[in-house]
């Protein structure tokens, strides 16, 4: 956790010192999603279903995961989905087609992730109108477009809004940017279809999930798997058992590292856990662990560790499974805008 997400948990004195700049923040944000309400800035309608999957904070609410547990529901539902994202921590801007082997450094972490585990087509663009432009030139059988990480990009119209949310961390101390991890306000999950709340691996609550309006429909959702995948041999898998008594490391560059070291935790596994910064750059010196036996990582982590894989690294493959009426309320949302 880095030093500002600790103040971002509750209110703090440096908190407080950047109120002033978090109604700044808020007022920016608030004039521009006024501009495209009222038709100031276009906002652009593809010719298919868009199903935006997001969040109003920053760091990891498990959005891959659920957008990769969408695409699949899609395909079982007889759709073609195609992906959309901004491809974060990638250098390309334009629009650029992702592969299951694409470099993470051009496309970002994310987007490879998505290629590699939903079978779909992906793009990847700043402007996520252009990419799904281009992903609907590329693969005309596409017939609903999933926008992963996209609630705050107005200028795609969108037909379904899910939101996800870390039940654990909430919204931490109500306070947006940078006073706070928020984007937007809890206010704005009134206008969503759905909040879909990521338990992970545990039952935590946090208090400030008493911001999200009774209104709206929500959604418990944890992350399932037990499976180990050797980053050198991929054909090579392992559970948990295997690691039992080795001296094993863990790494973690995604928004929440302690999900996932809680999720090893559970599996009664002991390791000495590597927090890393959200998209860290991996090099083969962040791995090298005197005397390690097992280097564990996430399936986000492995996408840029693979270029200097060894024996003993290994990722953790993991499923979205969200309550069943998600769904229904998603499929039902899609046959009114059919």
């Amino acid at each position: 956790m880095s030093w500002i997400e600790r103040h971002w948990e509750r209110i703090t004195p440096v908190s407080a010192a950047l109120w002033p700049l978090s109604l700044l923040f808020g007022a920016a944000a608030e004039a521009r999603k006024v501009a495209y309400r009222n038709g100031l800035v276009p906002v652009v309608k593809l010719p298919v279903p868009v199903i935006v999957v997001g969040n109003i904070t920053v760091g990891g609410t498990g959005k891959t995961p659920l957008s990769l547990w969408l695409a699949a529901s899609l395909r079982a539902w007889g759709y073609t989905p195609g992906i959309v994202c901004r491809g974060y921590g990638g250098s390309s801007v334009v629009p650029q087609r992702v592969l299951p082997d694409s470099d993470p450094y051009a496309c970002g972490d994310e987007a490879v992730l998505l290629a590699r585990r939903s079978g779909s087509e992906v793009w990847t663009g700043a402007d996520r109108v252009a990419a799904g432009r281009s992903l609907l030139a590329a693969q005309p059988a596409c017939n609903v477009v999933i926008s992963d990480d996209g609630l705050q990009h107005h200028a795609l119209a969108r037909n379904v809004e899910l939101c996800a949310v870390d039940a654990a961390r909430g919204f931490g101390n109500g306070w947006l940017l940078p006073a706070g991890a928020l984007r937007e306000r809890p206010s704005r999950l009134a206008t969503v279809d759905a909040v879909v709340l990521n338990a992970g691996s545990g039952n935590a609550s946090h208090p400030s999930l008493g911001l999200i309006p009774s209104e709206t429909p929500r959604f418990a959702m944890r992350l399932q798997g037990s499976e180990f995948r050797n980053l050198l041999d991929p054909g090579r898998r392992a559970g948990p058992e295997h690691f039992r008594g080795k001296h094993a490391h863990a790494v973690a560059g995604i928004g929440n590292p302690r999900r996932f070291f809680r999720q090893l935790e559970a599996m009664d596994l002991e390791f000495t856990p590597h927090p890393f910064p959200d998209h860290h750059p991996y090099a083969a010196s962040d791995l090298a662990f005197p005397g390690a036996e097992a280097v564990l990582m996430t399936e986000k982590d492995a996408v840029k560790c693979r270029r200097f894989a060894a024996e003993s690294h290994w990722e953790l493959a993991v499923d979205a499974v969200p309550d069943s009426g998600l769904a229904d309320l998603v499929l039902r949302k899609l046959k009114t805008h059919g």
